[in-house]
């Protein structure tokens, strides 16, 4: 059984929000301090009524350091208690169907009824980096595959492959094995699978299986509504879902002033501009964010990325948001604040629960 899909709005949010980190590591600290700063965020989140938290997998970039979401879910789960811990998302195509369910259960048994399985089609990273990750250079085969791939990874969850296929006697463990066994009781839960999307494929993939469904509108913002309305035009109705659950990742950062918040999201356009032409790095510094010298098309690329973050005083925010999901009908916000510094990024989440009035633990 999936549980926690549905997320209820607090205090006077429109729908249930959330929190997507990408661990980023800006220049002058180290990831151990952005990991730090996922704890304080993820602790500040579940204290104000934010329903999940999910990091992405991304791989061979010096500012992101959730390479391994598992791994992160696993230390947060040790410092939480109440709120949903997930994947947005692991890149299946990157690994074994079979380990992530290992993985994905051991979250389970660590955290139980609290767990997201967020999958994605895309490599996370550049060709190079995905040959090496799954030692192969037929790249197109994992995304092509991806179907495949889920029925596989969601059998080994449900331990439910029939008889005479191949994997009928392998099981992943911890899992529904285990309540099987003589003598054996295991939870009722397993990890609910979501599908992530940048485009249309994974959008009627979740539609015509009933899952739910999670859109990158942060970085593919041009593409949000359309993908959204396939998603509710292809959705059936499953043992998971009666009617479409869609949740939309947006980029947005409050500051107590309109300007310090321009200085904080410019770091992050900056990323952006050296990570698309081929000079990944640490999120610069506002100061150097300030002081680059960027070309024409750089700056066009700039002033495109920042209309669609989400930025300024805590209530300009609230109405950006308010706005975004008025014009999406989205389920749920899924907020990643992206910010040199860990102290700014906690201040966003603060500020932006304070504009919403959501609860104090």
């Amino acid at each position: 059984m999936t549980t926690g899909i549905h997320g209820t709005p607090q205090g006077e949010a429109p729908v249930p929000l959330s929190v997507l980190d990408l661990a980023t590591v800006g220049a002058g600290s180290t990831a151990a301090d952005a990991l730090r700063t996922g704890v304080r965020i993820a602790q500040l989140a579940e204290s104000r009524g934010f329903h999940r938290y999910w990091v992405a997998e991304h791989h061979s970039m010096p500012g992101v350091a959730s390479s391994s979401p598992a791994v992160i879910l696993a230390h947060l789960a040790a410092h939480t208690s109440r709120i949903r811990l997930g994947s947005g998302g692991v890149m299946l195509p990157n690994h074994a169907p079979l380990v992530i369910a290992e993985q994905f259960g051991t979250l389970e048994a660590l955290a139980p009824g609290r767990v997201d399985l967020g999958l994605g089609r895309a490599p996370g990273t550049d060709g190079a980096t995905a040959a090496a990750l799954r030692r192969t250079d037929r790249l197109n085969e994992g995304a092509d595959d991806f179907p495949e791939q889920l029925a596989e990874l969601t059998r080994f969850l449900d331990d439910d492959f029939p008889d005479g296929h191949p994997y009928a006697r392998i099981h992943a463990v911890p899992g529904p094995v285990q309540a099987t066994s003589p003598g054996g009781v295991q939870s009722a839960d397993r990890p609910s699978i979501w599908l992530l999307g940048s485009s249309g494929f994974s959008a009627r993939l979740a539609g015509v299986l009933g899952l739910p469904f999670a859109f990158a509108h942060h970085f593919s913002a041009q593409n949000t509504i359309p993908a959204l309305d396939l998603y509710r035009e292809s959705f059936r109705p499953s043992a998971v879902l009666s009617a479409p659950y869609a949740l939309i990742g947006v980029s947005a950062l409050a500051a107590d002033d309109e300007r310090e918040a321009r200085r904080q999201v410019l770091t992050g356009a900056l990323s952006m501009v050296r990570l698309r032409t081929g000079r990944p790095g640490l999120v610069p510094t506002p100061e150097e964010a300030e002081a680059y010298d960027y070309s024409p098309m750089e700056r066009e690329f700039v002033d495109s990325w920042l209309k669609n973050v989400v930025h300024g005083t805590p209530d300009e925010v609230r109405t950006g948001l308010d706005d975004l999901q008025k014009r999406t009908g989205a389920d749920e916000l899924m907020i990643t604040a992206n910010a040199h510094g860990g102290e700014a990024r906690v201040r966003s989440y603060e500020l932006v629960a304070d504009a919403y009035r959501l609860p104090k633990a």
